[in-house]
């Protein structure tokens, strides 16, 4: 029950996105015949030929039924980033066992509870949305939990060889063909991937490849070489489906926060 609300708490923040230009287009979407928004149709390009990724996102929950996805439903890498791979993560034995005992107390410790950042993985899974922003030698991740943001550097510039560690880390992205390619160091020690308290140590490298399918969906395939914690590296893909006609909004979990308190476990 604890586990689901935190999920509820976070939902909350992501619902009230729609407080803001409910009905207010977004511009260029192409549509069928019928006039509905044709997301099988080609990723949109930049002057430069290179596809756009801009645009608000959320992580595919599963496949939708015939009458369409409900807009808040939670992806299962949320709660377990390994959800989609087979045969889980390859957790160290420590981490396995932190993982589990994590779990069992129902995410009793996890940072996000606490109105702490979620890190860099999180900000592509968490339920509320994400903005993508495109720019000359720039892509900026914004979520709409806490006004979090992520900054890749597309400008040649290379990785800091001593960075002092932070949530998010520090990424650097080059283009090899249409993928976005991006690699991060410095993340921050004791980091969660999910819900389910997976650990990230100090010695994470991520790389991330980001690819715009089609109009209406945008992979991410998410590299993860942590020696620290997992025997070996792992890859997991982070579907993204665009979300049409609406905005972020701030949302800060320190406004009125009631439930860090109640957070007590089993």
């Amino acid at each position: 029950m604890m586990r689901l609300g935190i999920v509820l708490l976070v939902l909350a923040g992501a619902a009230s996105a729609h407080a803001q230009w409910l009905k207010y287009p977004t511009p260029g979407v192409p549509r069928t015949a019928d006039g509905r928004p044709n997301l099988e149709a080609p990723a949109p390009r930049l002057a430069d030929g290179k596809p756009d990724f801009s645009g608000i996102w959320q992580l595919l929950p599963r496949p939708c039924p015939p009458g369409g996805c409900d807009d808040y439903q939670v992806g299962p890498e949320f709660l377990n980033l390994g959800a989609r791979r087979e045969g889980g993560l390859p957790y160290q034995p420590w981490a396995r066992a932190l993982a589990a005992e994590r779990t069992d107390q129902l995410g009793r410790d996890d940072p996000v509870g606490f109105c702490k950042p979620g890190g860099a993985v999180r900000i592509l899974t968490f339920p509320p949305f994400r903005k993508f922003l495109q720019l000359p030698g720039l892509f900026v991740i914004l979520s709409e939990r806490d006004v979090t943001y992520r900054q890749v550097f597309v400008d040649g510039r290379p990785l800091p060889d001593d960075p002092t560690p932070t949530p998010n880390g520090y990424s650097v992205g080059r283009w090899d063909g249409d993928t976005l390619v991006v690699q991060s160091v410095g993340f921050r020690d004791g980091t969660w991937l999910d819900r389910n308290g997976s650990p990230m140590t100090e010695a994470a490298k991520m790389t991330e490849r980001f690819r715009r399918v089609n109009y209406g969906r945008l992979d991410v395939e998410l590299t993860i070489d942590d020696p620290k914690a997992y025997t070996q590296p792992f890859t997991v893909t982070l579907q993204q489906r665009i979300v049409l006609d609406t905005e972020l909004m701030d949302y800060h979990c320190t406004d009125n926060e009631k439930d860090a308190a109640r957070m007590i476990g089993k």
